[in-house]
């Protein structure tokens, strides 16, 4: 799978950009600030509808401009004639997704179909930070693989917000609320997390071995790292413990338990790699994360996905580098986006691995072809 060409009208600091791609390779040379990692984030929109970055659609909105446009072209291989796919946002407006200039019925219809990995230096948040962004990362994966997931993702997100909405009203009011309708939503809600708890556990018994294997090659290491799923859920009745927590969700205004809840703990010979493992260790950790989901994408959707490599030579040491670009080599990955600060840094790197390569220059929104 390729991304052909990249448009781009109000998008972040760009006025407007039109770029032909390299099937290989593509380089956006800047200094820090210019654009470059925008770029990325336009294609992230390309393949998932929303930023890498930003929560909110409306802060890609370049400032004092009203509406966004990215546009692209997917062909899923040589003789394909391309699918068209651009989403946009006007000011006080949905977000439109459209697929050769039809919108979808629903914006999760397009998630998978064209499939993202991006590694950045921001990736040890999913080991700094706390059990939501493992929650997103994990989420965000599973959904690219399985639209069932999604489905059943969204709909239990739609209910559980209901839920806390009646478990405040029910607090504010001392006791004055619609048990019968909390009942009901707890009925809906619970076959919905039973499902998510088990599709991820079932998912990481399979992901787990894969990253294991990257983090080996990665890091030449000798520490046993492991993925373990932390759930009340698997093997229980969700409706039981939604009704035993009753009181303290209405106390606490918000449900206390379920998948929303969860987390996947990070572990290094048994013990958090939050606190136990070194920087490096870390790093090589969150890369290893990261080249397991592209396998699993790639294997499962039987293309490469697209590959978005954000300042990395500046981030990452030596050593790593040489391993990602021997896999680059291998020809394991499929078009390849990266951002650098130096021109020269980046053809030494790279000379030696494809006679495909385009090199654009970034400065302040505009982007030039080398």
């Amino acid at each position: 799978m390729i991304l052909e060409n990249l448009h781009l009208l109000f998008f972040k600091n760009y006025d407007e950009a039109n770029l032909l791609l390299s099937p290989h390779i593509n380089c956006f040379v800047g200094d820090n600030g210019s654009g470059k990692t925008n770029l990325l984030d336009a294609i992230h929109y390309l393949s998932l509808t929303k930023s890498a970055f930003t929560s909110s659609d409306a802060q890609s909105i370049k400032q004092g401009e009203e509406f966004f446009v990215v546009r692209g072209r997917f062909k899923l291989s040589a003789d394909d004639k391309g699918e068209i796919i651009q989403c946009s946002l006007r000011t006080s407006q949905k977000k439109s997704v459209l697929h050769d200039k039809q919108a979808y019925d629903r914006i999760s219809d397009h998630i998978g179909r064209f499939p993202v990995v991006l590694i950045s230096p921001y990736d040890t948040d999913l080991i700094r930070q706390g059990s939501e962004e493992r929650r997103k990362y994990f989420d965000s994966l599973i959904s690219q693989l399985d639209h069932e997931y999604l489905e059943v993702l969204i709909k239990y997100s739609h209910l559980l917000k209901q839920r806390n909405s009646l478990l405040k009203l029910a607090a504010d009011r001392q006791g004055g609320y619609d048990r019968d309708y909390l009942l009901v939503l707890d009925e809906q809600l619970a076959p919905l997390g039973e499902q998510l708890a088990q599709r991820r556990q079932v998912f990481l018994q399979e992901f787990e071995p894969v990253f294991q294997r990257h983090y080996e090659q990665l890091a030449d290491a000798r520490e046993v790292v492991t993925l373990t799923y932390k759930s009340e859920l698997p093997g229980a009745d969700f409706l039981k413990l939604l009704r035993l927590q009753e009181r303290k969700d209405i106390t606490l205004q918000r449900t206390t338990l379920g998948p929303h809840r969860d987390d996947v703990t990070f572990l290094m010979d048994g013990l958090a790699v939050k606190g136990y493992g070194s920087q490096g260790q870390q790093k090589s950790f969150a890369i290893a994360l990261k080249l397991a989901q592209f396998e699993v994408l790639a294997a499962r959707k039987q293309h490469k996905p697209l590959l978005l490599l954000d300042d990395i030579f500046d981030r990452l040491d030596e050593k790593r580098i040489t391993r990602l670009m021997q896999l680059v080599a291998n020809q394991t990955f499929g078009q390849i986006f990266l951002t650098d600060t130096h021109l020269e840094r980046t053809d030494r790197i790279l000379s030696s691995l494809s006679d495909d390569i385009r090199r654009f220059s970034v400065d302040s929104g505009k982007v030039t072809l080398l």
